[in-house]
C-alpha cells in the first residue's frame, strides 16, 4: 500500500507501507548504525521520534526476543530505503514487518533516505508524519504542524517504570545501586549487574531523599527521551545525592541532568547524535573511543578545575563527559553498554564499581 512521509517544512516523500497501517506523528531523526534496528526501536530514548535508518537494507536478520531493550517498540515509526521481508538468521522469531504490526507502529520503505538525511542535516530534526493513503493532501501537513515540539517535553516520566523492581542476581557481597529510570535500557541493567551491583530500579520521580540514608552504596541516572530542563524532580535528586557525597553515575539524559544539577545549561542539537560510530576523545588519557550515541540535547559548559570535561565528541567538539572534582561523580553523554554499537566504553561500569569501592 502507498504511504507518505510528510515533514513540517512541506517536503513529502512517497513510499510503500509496511508494519502497521496506522498513522503516526513524531520528530524525524536519523541513525547511522549499520545494525541493531531492534535495539534502536525498543530504546525508550526514541519515544516520540520517527527513526530514519541510513543503512539501506533493513530487516535481514529479523527479530530476536533476546535483543529487546524494553518491553515494546518505543519509536513512533521506522523509515528505511529497502525493507527485507525474508530474514536469514537462526535466532529470528518473526519478521520486522510483523514486529512493527504487532506493536501498532508504521513503517515506510522506498524512501530516498540519503536525501532525507541531508535535508535533516541542513534544516535540523523536525516533526513529521507517516500516513497510509492513496494520495498526498495539505490536510496531512496540517496534522504534522499540530504535533508538539520535543523542546520542553518531559517524556521521562511517561516511559519510566511505575513501581520499583529488582534486576539480576542479588548477593550479600555486591554493592547496592539505585537506578533512576528515565527510560533505562535492559543491557545497562545487565552490565551493572555484571560489574558487581545489586540493582534496584525506581520510578523517575522518586525522591532521592527517601533513598540516600538507606541501604544504597551508589546511584545511577539512566538514559531517556525528551528535554532534560523540565525534569526538575530529577535535577533536585541529583543535587541531593551530590550533597550527600554518594557515588553517582549518569549516562545520556542522566549526564544532562547531572550537568544541570552542577549549574550548567543544556540546549538542543541541530540534528542530534544517533549512531554507533561516534568518535570521542578521552581527555584524561588522550585515547579515542568509538561510541554508541542517541540524544538530541547536550550540556553547555567550559572546562574548569571544579567540573573538568572528561570526554569530547570529535564530530562537533560538544561535551561528551564530565566529572565533579572532590566528589564521586561521573557522567557520559553516550551509551557505554553499546546496544547497538562498539564495546570501547564498556569499561565505565567497572570504573563506576571502583569509584564506589573507593568511596566505601
Amino acid at each position: 500500500m502507498k504511504a507518505y512521509l510528510v515533514l513540517q517544512n512541506g517536503v513529502y516523500f512517497e513510499g510503500e507501507s509496511f508494519g502497521s497501517k496506522e498513522s503516526a506523528l513524531g520528530e524525524v531523526v536519523f541513525n547511522t548504525s549499520m545494525s541493531g534496528y531492534q535495539e534502536i526501536l525498543t530504546d525508550p530514548s526514541y519515544t516520540g521520534q520517527m527513526i530514519a535508518l541510513t543503512y539501506p537494507m533493513v530487516g535481514s536478520y529479523g527479530i530476536n526476543p533476546d535483543d529487546m531493550e524494553s518491553d515494546k517498540i518505543q519509536a513512533s515509526a521506522l523509515i528505511v530505503k529497502e525493507y527485507v521481508p525474508k530474514p536469514s538468521n537462526f535466532q529470528s522469531k518473526e519478521t520486522l514487518h510483523h514486529f512493527l504490526e504487532r506493536h501498532g507502529v508504521p513503517g515506510i520503505q522506498g524512501i530516498d533516505t540519503r536525501k532525507l538525511t541531508r535535508l535533516l542535516r541542513t534544516s535540523g530534526a523536525m516533526n513529521g508524519g507517516i500516513f497510509v493513503t492513496d494520495s498526498y493532501s495539505d490536510a496531512l501537513l496540517e496534522k504534522v504542524k499540530s504535533a508538539p515540539s520535543m523542546v520542553g517535553q518531559d517524556l521521562a516520566k511517561v516511559v519510566s517504570t511505575k513501581t520499583k523492581y529488582s534486576f539480576g542476581n542479588h548477593t550479600k557481597d555486591k554493592f547496592n545501586v539505585a537506578v533512576f529510570d528515565f527510560g533505562v535500557k535492559r543491557n545497562i541493567l545487565h552490565l551493572l549487574d555484571q560489574a558487581g551491583f545489586n540493582v534496584d530500579v525506581y520510578p523517575a520521580q522518586t525522591e532521592a531523599s527517601t533513598l540516600i540514608n538507606g541501604k544504597y552504596d551508589a546511584f545511577f541516572l539512566s538514559n531517556g527521551p525528551g528535554d532534560p530542563e523540565p525534569l526538575h524532580y530529577a535535577i533536585n535528586s541529583a543535587k541531593k545525592i551530590m550533597e550527600a557525597k554518594k557515588p553517582l553515575f549518569g549516562i545520556c539524559l542522566g549526564h544532562q541532568i547531572i550537568g544541570l544539577a552542577l549549574g550548567k545549561k543544556t540546549t538542543k542539537l541541530k540534528f542530534g547524535h544517533r549512531g554507533a560510530n561516534h568518535p570521542v576523545r578521552n581527555t584524561e588519557n588522550g585515547k579515542i573511543e568509538i561510541t554508541s550515541q542517541n540524544h538530541g540535547f547536550h550540556v553547555l559548559a567550559e572546562d574548569s578545575n571544579e567540573t573538568p570535561i572528561t570526554r569530547i565528541n570529535l564530530f562537533d567538539n560538544t561535551i561528551a563527559g564530565i566529572k565533579r572534582t572532590g566528589l564521586p561523580v561521573m557522567a557520559v553523554q553516550y551509551h557505554p553498554e553499546a546496544s547497538p554499537g562498539p564495546h570501547d566504553s564498556e569499561y565505565h561500569f567497572k570504573e563506576f564499581y571502583e569509584m564506589v569501592k573507593k568511596a566505601k
